[in-house]
């Protein structure tokens, strides 16, 4: 059975309560990989996107919770940062020999893990109860869990209407422009029950936005309307790991996004889009000349190599990013 590496002694002197990190897609799995090899299970809690959940085959996919999952399990696949690695194709080659739909690629190890899922929920689990079995089976002790149980999906409105999030991002390979983003039925989405227990806790320390797509991964959490509620309130410290650097998306269509919507694509564009919710930033060492500004809005700005390209370099961030947050003003927790 695949198991999760071992993490790296956690780091001394931190403050106590637990670290959120809000994680979708590569970016935010390797960054939750990184905390995850510092903190200690009980310090860190990790919330992923479901806006990009769907139903395909009869099967429900959620692409966020497999590629943390993944990651922090040390089976992903190192060279796409998501899916499985030593993955085989052998479903989908007869799938597409007996007329089926294989746009959306399900790997023969990948596809147990949906399998399983749909059974968990068909008999009556919470996605987030299945997600915590999924992963005590990869071995993974951290905290790893939906943001919400409820139905919540991303909808693009662009130039040739309005698509779900998986026609838009894989199906179009996110060529449409994009004009605005919708989260539907955010508004009614209640946090799921190991985040709603966190937030009620009083163990809350910080929140970690991962460098994460801002629009396609982190927005559909922030508008979970008690999470959102609780970045405005900025009760704890929130610090934002920027996923741009020297001018350019790390990894997906961010910086296309950017374009489209009129904003710069740099640090810059991303602390206009994020706003007050954001207390302190880490930034990459190619993007320094951001920095004074940052600190002139009032912001605490820490800058570091923030290219994860293996756990190693993930875990040299989370260190920075945990440095950050021991300098940061704010409430204590």
């Amino acid at each position: 059975m695949d198991r999760a590496e071992t993490p790296s002694p956690p780091a001394e002197g931190r403050a106590h309560g637990v670290v959120l990190a809000l994680a979708g897609g590569v970016g935010g799995a390797r960054m939750a990989q990184g905390l995850a090899r510092v903190l200690a299970p009980g310090d860190l809690a990790i919330a992923v996107n479901v806006g990009d959940d769907f139903s395909h085959l009869g099967l429900s996919i959620c692409p966020d919770l497999d590629t943390v999952m993944y990651t922090l399990a040390g089976v992903h696949n190192p060279l796409t940062g998501w899916g499985r690695a030593d993955e085989t194709w052998n479903f989908l080659e007869t799938l597409g020999r007996i007329g089926g739909e294989t746009w959306f690629r399900l790997g023969d190890h990948d596809l147990a893990v949906h399998v399983e899922r749909t059974r968990r929920l068909r008999e009556g689990e919470s996605l987030s109860t299945a997600t915590a079995a999924l992963c005590a089976g990869f071995g993974i002790a951290h905290a790893v869990f939906p943001v919400t149980d409820d139905t919540l999906r991303t909808r693009i409105d662009t130039d040739i209407g309005v698509l779900d999030f998986q026609d838009y991002f894989v199906r179009r390979q996110c060529a449409p422009v994009a004009r605005a983003f919708h989260y539907s039925g955010a508004d009614r989405a209640r946090p799921s029950p190991p985040l709603a227990d966190l937030l009620g806790s009083g163990r809350l320390r910080a929140i970690v936005l991962c460098p994460s797509n801002p629009w396609l991964s982190l927005a559909p959490m922030f508008a979970v309307p008690a999470l959102g509620a609780l970045l405005d309130a900025r009760r704890v410290p929130v610090v934002a790991v920027s996923p741009i650097v020297g001018g350019a998306a790390v990894k997906g269509p961010a910086g296309k996004i950017m374009r489209e919507l009129g904003l710069s694509v740099d640090v810059s564009g991303i602390a206009q889009h994020y706003g007050d919710r954001v207390d302190g930033w880490m930034i990459d060492e190619r993007d320094a000349r951001h920095a004074a500004n940052l600190r002139e809005q009032g912001r605490t700005v820490a800058l570091a190599d923030t290219l994860m390209t293996d756990a190693a370099r993930s875990e040299a961030l989370a260190r920075e990013v945990l440095a950050l947050l021991d300098r940061m003003p704010g409430p204590a927790v």
